[in-house]
């Protein structure tokens, strides 16, 4: 605890203290992603943490899972996000913009497009989820093809490029808590058999490249990625039962 108020050296960035404020979603975002209003206060109010990472923000319109979420991906909203980071630097804090593509935790009525989320595989969480006309079953993702995932890791860079735009210090890659990345992850999701399916190699792959094309758009120091780590897969490079992975959470 003695520590926990002392200055940090994160990457090129020296950080006033320890504390790191997660990202937690707040659905106050106006209905394109813009940013709302409020947000400039409310993470100023929070920027004598040592670091704060902001809610979840898709970075495209398939990205989007739930209502009122924010985005990162155009014009309106690096405007909305230069008024936070200004708010959040002007009190001595640093913000990373955390960049959430949900996959299949989507619901067509929440997204700007209106349209089928997109996911590993064709298969439905079996969770509902809250709309403007109340809680709907989630229906099942169309399965991403190959352009597809081409397409948003070249979403996931673009983003990352206009989060410093609009002066954050840095972005975090959502790899857990179920959503794309950890969906590529998971068999419960991920039934593919292709190069991003089947072993542990290949459906990590999603996640290497979208890491690999964020650092290189914005520099490594700049790039974090968030995984949950705890749950066990009793899984072998073939499939068979008998090696145990921890480093990563793997739903089954």
């Amino acid at each position: 605890m003695s520590k926990i108020f002392q200055p940090y050296q994160l990457g090129p960035y020296t950080l006033q203290n320890r504390v790191v404020m997660a990202p937690m979603t707040r659905s106050r975002a106006q209905f394109d992603g813009t940013p709302g209003e409020s947000a400039a206060e409310y993470y100023s109010q929070r920027a004598s943490v040592g670091l704060i990472v902001a809610e979840g923000t898709q970075p495209s319109d398939d990205g989007q899972g739930y209502l009122t979420t924010p985005g990162i991906y155009t014009d309106a909203h690096v405007a909305g996000w230069k008024k936070i980071t200004s708010a959040v630097h002007a009190k001595g804090g640093r913000i990373f913009i955390q960049l959430m593509h949900v996959g299949r935790m989507s619901h067509p009525d929440n997204t700007p497009h209106h349209r089928q989320a997109l996911a590993p595989s064709a298969i439905a969480p079996g969770a509902p989820m809250f709309t403007a006309t109340g809680m709907q079953d989630i229906p099942a993702p169309c399965e991403m093809t190959l352009d597809d995932i081409k397409q948003t890791v070249q979403d996931f860079r673009h983003a990352a490029r206009q989060a410093i735009e609009a002066g954050a210090d840095g972005v975090e890659i959502h790899g857990a808590n179920g959503y794309l990345v950890q969906q590529f992850f998971a068999p419960s999701s991920n039934a593919r058999t292709d190069e991003y399916g089947g072993s542990i190699e290949n459906r990590a792959r999603f996640a290497i490249e979208v890491a690999k094309a964020v650092a290189e758009e914005i520099g490594a120091d700049r790039t974090a990625i968030r995984l949950s780590p705890g749950t066990n897969l009793w899984v072998s490079k073939r499939g068979k039962k008998g090696r145990r992975f921890t480093a990563t959470s793997f739903p089954n």
